[in-house]
Order: structure tokens, then C-alpha cells, then sequence
């Protein structure tokens, strides 16, 4: 009864939740936004690495995975996430607080199947450019809210005791909403034009994984995973609308408020991704894996074509991680049940700004802390990184993320032998 309202209430705030700012990163200016991580809190703290089999834990990466499932899963999971955002010039601090996910995991003996939501991408920025003369000041406002998400539905099979594969299904939408306002100033009175720009997105996509495990002696086993989803587009319906402002003691009031005029649709390709790793160690004590990333985000591109000083090129993530149980087994000392994860993750985002490559590296830390008396476990991570340079006038994100999620584990399915 108490997991049932659990979930009842983890649903009701969902749907607040993914219409919020997801993140505060002046990158997100550019692109669809910040793309989010798609994993749990338990990969994440990881370092991302997504190759490891679990059966109480959902793997959202790797939809062949969902095979190794052998109990119902219900994931939840948030992050608080703490930015410093340094230039040449000056400092800003902000503060975001997001859910990352939301999934439910069901075995069936051979099959297991998954579904859930959670953001695809996080749009959130304000940024403020000021030149001035001698006698007028003129200043250029641009501000991001919004993002996209993703409902996905998938399986994975396991076609022989050492190999599975799998694929999941995802329906991206959202709405991503801009606005720049262009101010010029005299001595009392502000005059500017506002242009807001209003997206809309949809669009299809899907993914696919293979896994394969085996021992190599009575306790070592070795484990690999390759996962690969195709090129796939997003096509937005924009609606932009101009106006004439005048601002008084700080309050903006439009003077002409202009007319809201239906663009063309614009379409954007989500690049190809291919994805592959392994590792090894004792499941129940230790392991250590490792996996690469390759996007073909060279073709990817802007919702409009008036951004000049931005390309794209084709990106590289680099992952190493793993987990430590001192005793899974021990009924006397807590500690000795929990799991010790950390690892470590350096991206080519793949965008390239005033011909700076932005660069993502971070540390992760994290625990899985069981419930007691059950297979259900609290997972907390913290991830501390850095992103962006502060070359060509850009800005470089110190960041640190809390994330804190629940995995709740149960038998549904099972018939009772005894009333």
C-alpha cells in the first residue's frame, strides 16, 4: 500500500516537475538546449557506464539490459544542481532543481519490458550584452525556458544464456520559448524591440543494444554491451512575434505589441549514436568497466538559421567506472551492504563556438543505500565538473549535481501458493 502511494504522489509531481527549467547554462542557447543524461542516478554516479547487467535496477541506456531484470522495478530520480559561471570578467552563480526520470521495469522470465518518461533536452539562460558611448547605452537581452521530453516504451530478450539484445521506442516533445530584447538607452526613458520566438517540437526515434555476458573463472565475469540509435528528426512549428518597448524605472511595457506571425516549420536531425563498452569483476563484490561514444553531431544544427558563429562537429565521450559491496551479504553491519560507486567521464560536446570547442569533464560519486527488509535501495550521486572555456569571450561552467533517487523493488507477477 505505502509504494502504491508512493508512486501515485512520484506521478502527480512529474508532471510539474518536467515543465521546469532543467538547466542554467548559457550553452543551451544554442542547439535544442542542454541534452540531458539518459541513465539513472546508479550509471550516473558511475560515470555514465552503462554495460553492467543488474536485476534490480533498471537501465535505461541499454534497453537490452531489461532482460536481466528479475524483479518489478519503479525508478525515480531528481538532481539540484549548483553552476558557477565564470568569464573573463565576472562571475554568476545559479541554482536549478530537476526530476530526471521516471520508469517502470516488468520481467518476464525471458523478456523484460520497460517504459517511463524523462527530459531529452533543458533550455535556460539569461544573458545580458551592454556596449555604450558617450551619451546613449544600448543593451541586448536574450532569455531561454523550456526543453524537450521523451515518453519511451522498450524490451530486451534474452536470446541465449550469455546474449541479449533489445530496442526502445521514444516519442520526443516539447516547447522551447526565446526571447531577445534590444534596448537603446537615454537619460530617463528606455527604448527597445522585443522579438519573442516560440517553438513547438515533436518527432520519432528509437534505439537498439546488444549485451553479452560469461565467466572467465568461478567468480571473475566479463560483460559488454554495444548500443546504436539511428539518425532521427525533429521538425518544429515557430511562431515569432515583435514588438516595440519602452521601459520606465526598470518595467517593461509595450508600446506596439506587434503581431505573432507563423514561420516555416524548421526540422533538425537528432545525430546517429554509437555506443560500446565491457568491463569485469565479481557482481556481487566489485567491478570495472569502460565505454566510448561516438555521435555524428557534425549535421546537427539551430531551430533558426540566424546564428553565425556556431558550427557543429562530430563528438566523443570517453567512460570509466565502477562499484564496490564491502559484504552484500552481512546482517549485522549496514555499511557493509551498501554500494560504493564512482567514475569518471570526459565529452567532445560536439559544439563549437567562435571556433572554441566546449569540452564536459566530470568526477561521480555515489551510494546505494538498501532499504531494510527489502530489495528496494535509496541511490544518492554527486558529480562535480566542469564545461565551456573562457577563450573568445565565452564562459566556463564549474558545476556540482545532488542527485538523489528511489528504486523501489518488488515480485508482482508471482501466483501465491499459500492464502
Amino acid at each position: 500500500m505505502i509504494k502504491k502511494i508512493i508512486v501515485s504522489i512520484s506521478l502527480l509531481f512529474s508532471l510539474v516537475s518536467f515543465a521546469q527549467e532543467g538547466t542554467s547554462s548559457p550553452y543551451s542557447f544554442y542547439g535544442i538546449g542542454d541534452v540531458r543524461f539518459k541513465g539513472t542516478i546508479e550509471n550516473k554516479s558511475m560515470g555514465g557506464l552503462s554495460v553492467i547487467p543488474d536485476s534490480i535496477h533498471l537501465n535505461l541506456q541499454n534497453p537490452a539490459m531489461y532482460s536481466s531484470l528479475k524483479l518489478t522495478s519503479f525508478a525515480i530520480g531528481g538532481t539540484f544542481s549548483a553552476n558557477k559561471l565564470k568569464t573573463n570578467s565576472q562571475d554568476e552563480k545559479a541554482q536549478r532543481t530537476t526530476l530526471d526520470y521516471l520508469a517502470i521495469g516488468l520481467p518476464f522470465k525471458k523478456l523484460g519490458v520497460a517504459f517511463g518518461l524523462l527530459p531529452y533536452s533543458s533550455v535556460g539562460y539569461n544573458i545580458l550584452n551592454r556596449n555604450s558611448s558617450a551619451t546613449i547605452l544600448s543593451s541586448s537581452l536574450y532569455k531561454g525556458s523550456g526543453g524537450l521530453n521523451k515518453v519511451f516504451a522498450g524490451f530486451g530478450y534474452q536470446l541465449s544464456k550469455n546474449i541479449s539484445i533489445g530496442a526502445d521506442f521514444q516519442y520526443n516533445f516539447g516547447r522551447i520559448e526565446t526571447t531577445s530584447l534590444t534596448e537603446v538607452s537615454e537619460i530617463y526613458i528606455q527604448y527597445g524591440t522585443k522579438e519573442t520566438n516560440v517553438s513547438n517540437a515533436s518527432g520519432i526515434n528509437f534505439n537498439t543494444g546488444l549485451s553479452y555476458k560469461g565467466k572467465i573463472n568461478d567468480k571473475i565475469m566479463f560483460f559488454s554491451g554495444i548500443t546504436y540509435a539511428p539518425q532521427a528528426t525533429l521538425t518544429f512549428s515557430n511562431v515569432r512575434t515583435l514588438a516595440t518597448v519602452q521601459i520606465v524605472s526598470g518595467q517593461t511595457a509595450n508600446i506596439d505589441e506587434g503581431e505573432s506571425v507563423e514561420l516555416a516549420p524548421t526540422k533538425i536531425k537528432l545525430p546517429s549514436k554509437l555506443s560500446f563498452g565491457a568491463g569485469i569483476g565479481d557482481t556481487k563484490k566489485w567491478v570495472i568497466g569502460s565505454e566510448i561514444t561516438f555521435q555524428n553531431s557534425s549535421n546537427f544544427g539551430n531551430r533558426f538559421n540566424d546564428i553565425d558563429n556556431v558550427t557543429y562537429e562530430n563528438s566523443t565521450k570517453y567512460t570509466i567506472g565502477g562499484y564496490y559491496i564491502p559484504n552484500y551479504k552481512s546482517f549485522s553491519n549496514y555499511y557493509s551492504r551498501i554500494v560504493y560507486r564512482g567514475g569518471f567521464r570526459y565529452e567532445n560536446t560536439g559544439l563549437v563556438i567562435n571556433n572554441q570547442p566546449i569540452d564536459d569533464a566530470a568526477l561521480t560519486l555515489g551510494l546505494g543505500l538498501p532499504l531494510k527488509g527489502a530489495f528496494s535501495n535509496v541511490n544518492v550521486g554527486l558529480e562535480i565538473g566542469n564545461k565551456g572555456t573562457k577563450n573568445a569571450g565565452l564562459v566556463r561552467e564549474h558545476y556540482m549535481n545532488f542527485s538523489i533517487g528511489l528504486s523501489l523493488n518488488d515480485r508482482w507477477f508471482q501466483k501465491r501458493k499459500f492464502n
